[in-house]
């Protein structure tokens, strides 16, 4: 796991990657930093973090979406499979060379409190929760990155697919007041991410029959459900919009709670993912 972390970080440094991702992140910090602590003279470093989380958008597809797709394009991915070590172990030293890349801007994030308290009173301990949410935020939407990485071997592809899950997911609390809160709604979209969800999984393991079994078992408990108990899907939608989402969890901490529930849904986020990064990485090994 060592070489491939080593190997990662090489590649990212002697490369503009990791250069252009910092830069990025610090430039957009910098001016929420400008605009809310130094224009508004706002003691609230957190409300930085929330101005920042829109860079997500872009940065993270862009730093995610060689990870696998990369190897998998130049054939490279048949050298990993050789290694003494697991996919387990090649997943995870990939992913610790993202989160050090990502540690080195929020490390020099991190004195921006500290230089202000100079000048003002700042709530350090507000702004440091603040901070770490928003490195655990960013760990798992790079975990979801690499993730989609791993389904294609096309780096515009992967980028793009990434960069429109993350805009869904920003957005998603907005956009949960105009979809449909009705029943008949609700169930439909389900079946729809009952599909999705199949294709993912024949992605994952090329077993067509495993894959439209459980697509249609999904759907056929849906459908039931539906039938004979309508009023459970009513406002489904929007709630489950309201509760997947990563950035509105961020909102608590910079109002000042620190939120243990969002930090466990956070780093189940990264399991999920990760595990089935691995998995995609195993299926592709025995075929």
């Amino acid at each position: 796991m060592i070489a491939v972390l080593k190997h990662e970080l090489r590649t990212y440094f002697h490369s503009l990657t990791a250069y252009v991702f910092g830069a990025f992140l610090l430039i957009f910090v910098g001016i929420g930093a400008m605009m809310y602590n130094l224009q508004a003279a706002v003691s609230n470093f957190e409300y930085v973090f929330s101005f920042s989380s829109l860079i997500f958008v872009v940065i993270v597809p862009i730093l995610t979406m060689r990870v696998i797709a990369e190897e998998r394009k130049q054939k490279t991915d048949q050298l990993l499979y050789a290694l003494p070590i697991s996919t387990t172990q090649v997943i995870m030293g990939k992913y610790l060379a993202l989160l050090l890349v990502y540690l080195l801007p929020l490390c020099i994030i991190a004195t921006y409190p500290v230089i202000f308290s100079q000048y003002g009173e700042v709530y350090l301990i507000t702004s440091y929760g603040a901070l770490l949410a928003f490195f655990i935020m960013g760990a798992a939407l790079m975990a979801l990155g690499v993730f989609i990485s791993s389904l294609t071997e096309n780096q515009g592809f992967a980028a793009g697919i990434g960069i429109a899950v993350i805009l869904f997911d920003y957005f998603s609390i907005s956009l949960a007041e105009y979809v449909s809160s009705s029943a008949l709604g609700s169930a439909i979209t389900l079946m729809v991410l009952s599909m999705i969800f199949g294709w993912v999984f024949h992605r994952l393991t090329r077993n067509e029959t495993l894959s439209y079994g459980i697509s249609l078992t999904l759907m056929a408990v849906i459908f039931a459900t539906y039938y004979f108990d309508s009023a459970k899907f009513e406002g489904l939608l929007p709630d489950l919009m309201k509760k997947l989402s990563l950035f509105d969890r961020l909102d608590v901490f910079i109002n000042g709670v620190f939120d243990l529930t969002a930090i466990v849904y956070y780093l189940s986020v990264i399991v999920f993912f990760l595990f089935l990064s691995v998995q995609s990485l195993e299926k592709r090994r025995y075929n």
